[in-house]
């Protein structure tokens, strides 16, 4: 059965989704200090991640290394940290009546290992289905820029914290094309999906997207 968005703030699912260097990152930090002063109960995660398993895959799947990890075996252990996330942190969160924030879930696979690497889009989505055992997000908010300005915010963190491009993420030290493609992908999961999603500009200042951020999450759970 889908899980259809629901009428009321308790026990809903977000996810926030978006190309390397959209903010979704920070939009959804804010939108837990939204949250937190409306004294709505949540739970901030993220993937891969949110799991003592999640993290560890996290690291094997982001981390620059000598490891190589190919492309159908990248696409399974997002699968299996997914599985684990949805069946300790994201079900129990949601059948206690939380708010679910999650930075990043299923459509970043379809995204990122479908039109990214181009993997079949049809076993990716019954990939998904299986490892989360069909939850779907009632909402989410995806994050669009222009897959060079996002890669030119990436350059630019980098810069300021002082890494070195040897310690970009695996994926952010792709080529343009592929976040093309990727930004491309959400495009069109989006508009597959028009009630589910929520459309941002991530190139508006970061206050003015968190306004737009706080209005919709007003409305959406009856805030």
């Amino acid at each position: 059965m889908e899980n259809r968005p629901r009428k009321d703030a308790m026990g809903s699912f977000i996810t926030f989704e978006g190309i390397e260097g959209s903010g979704k990152t920070t939009q959804i930090r804010k939108a837990a200090d939204f949250l937190t002063r409306r004294g709505i109960p949540f739970l901030l995660t993220e993937e891969p991640g949110g799991t003592a398993l999640g993290h560890i895959l996290r690291k094997i799947l982001l981390d620059k290394t000598t490891l190589r990890i190919g492309d159908r075996a990248e696409l399974l252990l997002f699968a299996a940290a997914r599985a684990q996330h949805v069946e300790e942190k994201i079900r129990p969160a949601l059948k206690a009546g939380r708010v679910v924030l999650c930075d990043r879930f299923s459509d970043a696979t379809v995204a990122y290992q479908g039109f990214g690497r181009r993997l079949e889009l049809e076993s990716i989505r019954w990939l998904n289905r299986f490892c989360t055992a069909s939850l779907r997000p009632d909402w989410t908010f995806l994050f669009d820029i222009p897959a060079e300005k996002g890669l030119e915010r990436v350059q630019e963190r980098s810069r300021v914290s002082g890494a070195a491009a040897s310690e970009t993420d695996r994926f952010e030290g792709e080529d343009t094309a592929f976040h093309r493609r990727i930004r491309e992908g959400y495009l069109k999961i989006a508009g597959e999906e028009p009630d589910r999603f929520h459309l941002f500009n991530g190139t508006l200042p970061i206050e003015a997207i968190h306004d737009h951020v706080s209005k919709t999450l007003t409305e959406i759970l009856h805030l």
